[in-house]
C-alpha cells in the first residue's frame, strides 16, 4: 500500500509513515527555529524573543538558528529546577504569615 508502513504482525496501518516522520523529527539532535517551537510548545516569534534576549539555548548555521535537542532539554531540566526552588521557597513564607496570623 502506498503511504502505509508494514507493522511487525504483518499488518498495515495507514498513516503510521506520518507518525514515523513525527518520531524522526522529534529524534533530531539539531533543530531549526520551526521544529524547536513545537518541540518546545511555543510558538516561533516566543522563541526568537527568547533567543534575541539569549534565554535559550542556540546557535547561528549560517543565517539559521538552529538548537540542540539535548541542550534544550538540559535547559528544560534547569529551568524546571529554578522553578522548583522558587516554589519551595515561597511555601515557608506563606506557612509563616499564616501561622503568625493566628
Amino acid at each position: 500500500m502506498v503511504g502505509s508502513a508494514r507493522r511487525e504482525d504483518g499488518g498495515t496501518q495507514v498513516g503510521s509513515v506520518e507518525r514515523v516522520k513525527r518520531t524522526m523529527a522529534d529524534s533530531r539532535e539539531v533543530m531549526n527555529i520551526r521544529q524547536a517551537s513545537q518541540y518546545l510548545g511555543v510558538s516561533p516569534d516566543t522563541l526568537y524573543k527568547y533567543v534575541n534576549e539569549q534565554k535559550i539555548p542556540a546557535f547561528k548555521l549560517g543565517n539559521r538558528w538552529r538548537f540542540k535537542k539535548s541542550k534544550l532539554d538540559q535547559w528544560m531540566e534547569e529551568k524546571s529546577n529554578q522553578t522548583e526552588v522558587k516554589t519551595t521557597k515561597k511555601k515557608p513564607k506563606a506557612a509563616s504569615k499564616a501561622a503568625g496570623s493566628q
